[in-house]
């Protein structure tokens, strides 16, 4: 593994040679499975293209982008494994400090909107080059999109780009079908029928479903929120029809169905490929890239979520058709971590976007594709999903039982009503008995059952129902674990009375977390059309939202009630839907009234397991928080799910 060269990052790299593509990266360069552009650049050498990498140039001037000369085919752009946006800034608009992404942590090494200053500096170092843009901020951007930042309706971005192409979704089998025909000397401005990609025509193909015009959505919140639905009920390599959306004088962009997800066979050779698993040695100076130590000793097992929660885009980029790996594929990259230096024994996570799902939701699936505007799992799971988790567990088995492998973690979301779902308990149990130390993360986000048929979740009641299940099996097996819960405020849907309700749930549960995820309106998610229109695109229904930030600061507050600091807002909500009642010393209150703070008025019964001591020295208490990230099943890589 030491002898495997980086992909070219310089002329002398290169040899001289003129590389097929040249891929512009807003990441800094890792070289492991995780990071887009070491994937998509390792799998197009794998078919025969030669490639070079620019990573974070500067954009300034244009000298980082001519470093490499001209590609033979052409470039390739994304903004990183993060929308530019959500990479810079909170959910409250405010600067991040770190930038994980970059060397050193340190922010600052990459434009707002990467992918459109990119491909304007493209542009004028090498007039008329061919451009094609890729990653997730150009795929969840390739229709005509509300921005949360600037608060408008935006264009597609390969129209305020000036790419010849997007590809969206997952790029292996888009990325090769066009890099053959560009080889076979094709213009890239002529290609079209390519599935999963995106292109300009000034007439609408025949065939086509065109929905509403940039013109339309950015002025009508009913038609935009007809469109997203349209956009996202096509949304399938099956069953799924080209799209077009006018664009004013520049024509229809014209969104081709989605490719087809990679075979079983596919995505073992993608996770084959060599890779060194480090960062570029031009970084250790800085002290690397952050991100990578999340996942250096991390394996993917699956892609494509049929969960559907409606904050979450990966229904919209990678789509609802699972795919995982074999088991002799996992092993196998198991082995060649195992041989880095800096290997301990653990293997940090094995999963993906939701580590238990394995296969399709049924068999029909593959045949006639994911059911129009109807979810698998909830409001109530369908009648025709395979619940199982034969493969995962054989999976996690494997690896476990290979000499010097000392502990597997579980540290990607579990979805626990699947996990419910299955006819034997033996995945849980063996969570438990193998894959959990102390915590394990688990998503219920909220317990009104209004909020949480919008967000796509499950009932409260299904969520109590695993606790108890695996609080049962912990105990049985003699071991002190706890779930630690996660919970978004502010969600479309979500009122102060919401908010108080789940405030009584997580008082009567003694869940108190030290962190709250505040909803993001990240682009491509139902949620995010909800917010923008105050409409439920599955059903055209209206839909309340908290924009005012004094009532989203409640709603957060509410979910943190037991913070000192916030006792004043909190009495301010209370009294805001007249909930007088929960104000006070007695059981039942969630806060003091003013001035009963100085005669040590405690929040909790000191009766019950967790006190608030406990909870201060309590490593396994169910917060969350600084204990929780010590141990391995609580990631960071939570954030935002775009």
């Amino acid at each position: 593994m030491s002898n495997i060269a980086f992909i070219p990052t310089t002329k002398e790299e290169l040899g001289g040679a003129q590389p097929d593509f040249i891929l512009v990266s807003g990441d800094a360069y890792v070289d492991h499975p995780s990071f887009g552009a070491a994937l998509i650049g390792r799998f197009l050498q794998s078919k025969g293209f030669s490639v070079a990498l620019i990573s974070q140039p500067g954009w300034q001037d244009g000298s980082d982008f001519e470093s490499l000369g001209m590609p033979k085919l052409a470039f390739m752009v994304a903004a990183g494994n993060m929308d530019s946006l959500v990479n810079h800034y909170t959910s409250a608009k405010k600067p991040r400090k770190q930038d994980m992404y970059s060397p050193g942590g340190k922010a600052g090494h990459r434009p707002d909107r990467a992918t459109i200053v990119y491909c304007n500096k493209i542009r004028q170092v090498f007039p008329g080059a061919p451009i094609i843009i890729a990653g997730i901020e150009a795929s969840l951007r390739r229709f005509a999109h509300y921005d949360y930042w600037s608060d408008k309706v935006r264009q597609s971005i390969l129209v305020d780009s000036g790419a010849d192409m997007l590809i969206y979704g997952m790029a292996e089998h888009a990325s090769l079908e066009v890099g053959k025909r560009l080889r076979n000397g094709e213009k890239l401005s002529e290609i079209s029928g390519v599935p999963g990609t995106c292109h300009m025509k000034r007439e609408m193909p025949e065939g086509a479903i065109e929905i509403a015009s940039f013109d339309e959505v950015k002025t009508d919140k009913t038609a935009y929120a007809k469109a997203f639905s349209t956009q996202y009920r096509e949304h399938d390599p099956i069953r799924g029809r080209t799209l077009a959306q006018k664009h004013g004088t520049r024509g229809y962009l014209i969104a081709e169905k989605p490719a087809m997800p990679l075979s079983r066979s596919e995505l073992d050779e993608l996770y084959s490929l060599e890779y060194t698993y480090k960062w570029h040695s031009k970084y250790d100076k800085d002290g690397g890239v952050p991100a990578l130590s999340e996942i250096k000793f991390s394996i993917t097992y699956n892609r494509g979520c049929y969960g559907e929660c409606a904050f979450c885009a990966l229904a919209f980029h990678q789509g609802r058709i699972v795919q995982s790996r074999s088991v002799g594929s996992v092993v196998q990259e198991a082995k060649r971590l195992m041989k880095l230096p800096d290997f301990k024994g653990y293997i940090h996570d094995i999963g993906g976007p939701t580590a238990n799902f394995s296969k399709p939701a049924c068999r029909e699936q593959l045949k006639r594709g994911a059911c129009a505007g109807k979810r698998c799992l909830s409001p109530v799971p369908c009648k025709n999903l395979e619940a199982g988790h034969t493969d995962y567990v054989n999976t996690l088995k494997a690896v476990r039982e290979i000499p010097g492998i000392k502990k597997v973690f579980v540290r990607s979301g579990v979805r626990f009503d699947y996990a419910l779902l299955d006819k034997n308990d033996r995945f849980i149990r063996d969570l438990c008995k193998y894959h959990v130390s102390g915590q394990l993360r688990v998503a219920p986000e909220h317990v009104s059952k209004n909020v949480l048929d919008l967000m796509g979740k499950p009932p409260c009641e299904v969520f109590d129902r695993f606790l108890q299940k695996f609080d049962g099996i912990n105990k049985n097996l003699g071991l002190d674990q706890y779930a630690v819960a996660y919970f978004i405020s502010s969600h479309p849907g979500s009122s102060l009375c919401d908010a108080v309700e789940l405030a009584l749930y997580m008082k009567k549960k003694n869940i108190r977390p030290e962190q709250v995820q505040d909803f993001y309106p990240t682009p491509g998610t139902r949620a995010t059309c909800m917010y923008y229109t105050g409409i439920d695109p599955n059903n055209m229904k209206k839909v309340y939202v908290a924009r005012d930030p004094e009532e989203k600061a409640m709603q957060r507050a509410l979910l943190q009630y037991t913070v000192k600091e916030n006792y004043a807002l909190v009495r301010k909500a209370l009294r805001k839907i007249d909930r007088d009642d929960l104000i006070g010393t007695h059981p039942g209150a969630l806060v003091p009234p003013e001035g009963a703070v100085a005669r040590g008025y405690t929040p909790f019964d000191k009766n019950k397991k967790y006190t608030d001591k406990k909870a201060k020295t309590d490593p396994k208490s169910r917060r969350g928080g600084k204990e929780a990230k010590k141990d391995g099943n609580v990631s960071p890589k939570r954030r935002h799910k775009n």
